[in-house]
């Protein structure tokens, strides 16, 4: 049985890119087959201005796997909020 790629969940939208704090708009989907499972996506998040850099980053090394729109992502809970 194979088992589909889950990307983490995601918390503030906010570029991963060093000294950037802008809104990010794609989802990098990456893993270090070294250290991860084929299944595990880790996610890089990045503003228009960075998903290049980052993405070419990520795929020199080998790591790259997708790129995808944030909306698409599962973000985390709220902290602090009870569910009803």
């Amino acid at each position: 049985m194979t088992t589909e790629p889950v990307p983490d969940t995601v918390g503030d939208l906010v570029c991963s890119a060093r000294r950037c704090g802008a809104t990010a708009t794609s989802g990098l989907l990456w893993n270090n087959p070294a250290l991860h499972t084929p299944a595990r996506r880790k996610v890089w998040l990045a503003c228009p201005e960075h998903v290049e850099h980052l993405s070419q980053y990520l795929d020199t090394r080998g790591f790259l796997r997708d790129v995808v729109d944030v909306d698409t992502l599962v973000h985390d809970e709220p902290a602090g909020l009870d569910a009803r």
